[in-house]
């Protein structure tokens, strides 16, 4: 199967994305991986690409090691670029034409063997259990959802309290119209949050009926996501738990470095004498900072890896009530 792996980057995400990569190098991923990116290509993708295979003004491919392939494609785009993961995907599937695609937010490191999500999509959509799961069938925002599509054309239908998580997405190519779906619903909430320039992650800037755990689109992208699943008619979905995403004790599939900081700025033993220990999604990226690709300097990372070790020697006396 035909796999593709899809993110969007800007700013210093791009430190996700290394371990992103490494993760995935790291657990048997073969294939291309399509970044969608503002700003400047990552000084690390300039170093490791060996050698550049061709390039645009729009497009360039850069190989990384022996397995993997990295297409770096500029966005011009007033949306925010959480809301514009459906759109994003479609466009790949246009240029790449592949029999399964994934899209992995660039705080997320992938934990489990790649052949465990080459069998997920074909049970069905896949996606992961939110940290703010469950969400049950008449919850308000679920009856919101309804009504409000309705209106739009929408026939939702309640399938599962799972509540997901926005970050992560799996679909074989069977499953590839839901894209339109989600894309369509984006388009149809877009009124409700000031337009898809706006987002949770946009420096507070929706409107303030929109802000917040209670509003109907509070979480913009990932709301419309799970209004989406439940608009969805034709296939399976394949829910994973909160282990999905680490938010739970155990194995897990990925690990999600939820909030910020972000674990590429965060510091740990600072944090550890507040109470706050590194988390699995922040010792898993730290892990994965370093492989093919080698954002950080030898000695920042020997200083990060020392810093996280001693940090989770302090959570075990100083922890938050």
């Amino acid at each position: 199967m035909t796999s593709i792996i899809c993110t969007l980057v800007e700013g210093k995400y791009h430190y996700g994305l290394a371990a992103l990569i490494n993760s995935l190098e790291f657990n048997g991923f073969e294939g291309e991986v399509f970044v969608g990116y503002r700003g400047e290509i990552p000084g690390w993708a300039e170093r490791a690409a060996s050698p550049i295979d061709k390039g645009s003004n729009e497009l360039r491919i850069l190989r990384i090691g022996q397995k993997i392939k990295i297409n770096f494609l500029s966005i011009d785009t007033a949306y925010h670029f959480t809301n514009y993961k459906p759109d994003f995907l479609l466009r790949v599937i246009e240029i790449a034409q592949p029999e399964a695609i994934y899209y992995f937010d660039p705080d997320i490191v992938v934990t489990a063997p790649w052949t465990f999500y080459q069998e997920w999509v074909k049970a069905g959509i896949a996606v992961s259990e939110d940290v703010n799961s469950p969400v049950s069938k008449f919850h308000p925002k679920r009856v919101f959802w309804r009504k409000y599509f309705q209106q739009h054309g929408f026939s939702l239908t309640f399938k599962d309290q799972i509540y997901v998580n926005g970050g992560f997405l799996g679909l074989c190519s069977k499953n590839f119209p839901f894209l339109d779906d989600w894309k369509r619903i984006q388009e149809a909430m877009a009124p409700v949050i000031g337009g898809l320039s706006k987002s949770i992650f946009g420096g507070n800037n929706l409107p303030a009926e929109a802000k917040g755990d209670f509003a109907p689109f509070g979480k913009t992208d990932q709301d419309a996501l799970n209004a989406a699943l439940e608009a969805w008619h034709s296939q399976e979905i394949s829910y994973l738990g909160k282990e999905g995403m680490g938010f739970t004790v155990g194995p897990t599939v990925m690990a999600h470095a939820l909030g910020g900081p972000k674990p590429w700025s965060k510091k740990f033993i600072k944090a550890a004498f507040m109470g706050v220990p590194p988390s699995t999604a922040e010792k898993e990226f730290w892990k994965n900072a370093s492989g093919t690709i080698s954002p950080f300097p030898p000695g920042k990372l020997r200083r990060k890896k020392i810093g996280i070790s001693l940090a989770a020697l302090i959570g075990r006396f100083y922890r938050r009530n």
